[in-house]
C-alpha cells in the first residue's frame, strides 16, 4: 500500500512541474486534465503526508523514551506516544479507502429517469413522490434540476418524467437510485383502507461528451411532430416535438417539452447521449459480471432495491439491509444517511477485492 502511496504523490510534484511549465499552460485540453488529475489525487497526498508526519514523530517519541527522562517528561512522552499512536490507525484506514480505483463516471452531471411500473395511478403518484425526492436532495446539494422530458397523468404523478442532475459528483452519489423501488401505502382513493403495493424504475445515466459516444449524424433518423398536452396554442399545432432514433442501436428519444424543435432536438441528444454510452458500459459491465459479480455496485434496473412503507413511516434498502424509520424526512430530499451507508458499503467491497 505504501509504495502505491509514494507514487501517488511522486505522481502529484510531476503535475506539479507541468502545470508550471508554458508549454502546458498554454494548452488548454492539457492544462484541463492534468488540473483534474491533480485535484482527483489531492485529498490522498494530504493525508499521506499527515501520516508520515505523524509516524515520525511517533517514532521519535518512542526513542525518546529510551532515552534517561525525569518523572516529568517521561510522562509528558508518554502521553504524545499514546495521542499520537491513536491517530495512526484512522489514517491508514483513510488512506485505503482513498486508495480505491475512483468511477471514472463521479464527477459527471446525471439524466435520471423515474417512470411509474406495477400499481397505474398509485405507481404515476408514487413515481411523482421520488421525483420530488430527488429535486429536493439535489436543491440541498446545491445541484440544478432541469427536465428533458415528462408525460404527466391527470392525478399529479408521471407514467415518465427524464431530468438531468447538473452538480460536482452528481453521479457518485445518485448512481445508486438506480433500480425498481416499491411503495406500501393506503391510496387516496382506497375507501376500505386497504395497504397496495404499487413500484416505479429509476435509471440513472452519467451525462456523456460527445468525444466519449461517437455518434454520426447518418446514424440518426430524425421525426418531428405535433406535441401534445398542457402548453398553449402551440399545442397540436406546431412541428416542434422530435423523436431520435439511433439506428444501429435501436435506442429512441423523444422530447416535447420546448416550444422550439431545436431546443427539443438539443435536449433529445443529450438524453441518446446518455443512453447509449450507458448502453456500452451495461454490455461491458455484463462481461466483467459473468466472471465476478459486485455485491452493491449501482443495481440493476429490474432489481428491486428500496421499500418505502408509509404505515410504519419506514424505508428499508435491500441491498445493504438497511432500515430507517424516517420515510417522511426522506421523502423530503434528506437522503444523506442512505446514500453514504450505499457508498460506504461499495467502497468497503471494493477494498475487500483489492486485499484478495
Amino acid at each position: 500500500m505504501f509504495d502505491r502511496l509514494q507514487a501517488v504523490e511522486d505522481r502529484y510534484e510531476k503535475l506539479n512541474e507541468l502545470l508550471s511549465d508554458p508549454e502546458i499552460v498554454n494548452d488548454p485540453k492539457k492544462l484541463r486534465e492534468y488540473s483534474k488529475e491533480q485535484s482527483d489525487i489531492q485529498e490522498t497526498v494530504e493525508v499521506y503526508r499527515q501520516y508520515k508526519d505523524i509516524t515520525q514523530q511517533f517514532k521519535d517519541a518512542k526513542a525518546m523514551l529510551e532515552e534517561k527522562l525525569d518523572a516529568d517528561m517521561r510522562e509528558m512522552v508518554k502521553e504524545e506516544v499514546s495521542e499520537l499512536e491513536e491517530q495512526i490507525e484512522p489514517l491508514e484506514e483513510k488512506l485505503k479507502f482513498l486508495l480505491i480505483p475512483k468511477d471514472p463516471n463521479d464527477d459527471k452531471n446525471v439524466i435520471m429517469e423515474v417512470r411509474g411500473a406495477a400499481g397505474g395511478d398509485e405507481a404515476a403518484l408514487f413515481a411523482g413522490d421520488l421525483y420530488r425526492m430527488y429535486s429536493r436532495y439535489a436543491e440541498s446539494q446545491g445541484w440544478k434540476i432541469e427536465i428533458m422530458e415528462s408525460n404527466s397523468t391527470g392525478v399529479g404523478g408521471y407514467k415518465e418524467i427524464i431530468f438531468m442532475i447538473n452538480g460536482s459528483g452528481a453521479y457518485s452519489k445518485m448512481k445508486y437510485e438506480n433500480g425498481a423501488h416499491r411503495v406500501q401505502r393506503v391510496p387516496e382513493t382506497e375507501s376500505g383502507g386497504r395497504i397496495h403495493t404499487s413500484t416505479a424504475t429509476v435509471a440513472c445515466l452519467p451525462e456523456a461528451e460527445e468525444v466519449e459516444v461517437d455518434i454520426h449524424e447518418k446514424d440518426i433518423r430524425v421525426d418531428t411532430f405535433a406535441s401534445s398536452g398542457p402548453g398553449g396554442q402551440s399545442v397540436n399545432t406546431t412541428m416542434s416535438a422530435v423523436r431520435l432514433t439511433h439506428v444501429p442501436t435501436g435506442v429512441v428519444v423523444s422530447c416535447q417539452d420546448e416550444k422550439s424543435q431545436i431546443k427539443n432536438k438539443e435536449k433529445a441528444m443529450k438524453v441518446l447521449r446518455a443512453r447509449i454510452y450507458d448502453k456500452f458500459q451495461r454490455e461491458a459491465q455484463a462481461e466483467y459480471d459473468a466472471t465476478r459479480k459486485s455485491a452493491v455496485g449501482t443495481g440493476d434496473r429490474s432489481e428491486r432495491i428500496r421499500t418505502y412503507n408509509f404505515p410504519q413511516n419506514r424505508v428499508t434498502d435491500h441491498r445493504i439491509g438497511l432500515t430507517i424509520q424516517k420515510l417522511d424526512q426522506i421523502l423530503e430530499g434528506k437522503m444523506d444517511e442512505v446514500i453514504d451507508a450505499l457508498i460506504f458499503e461499495d467502497q468497503s467491497k471494493k477494498l475487500e477485492r483489492m486485499e484478495e
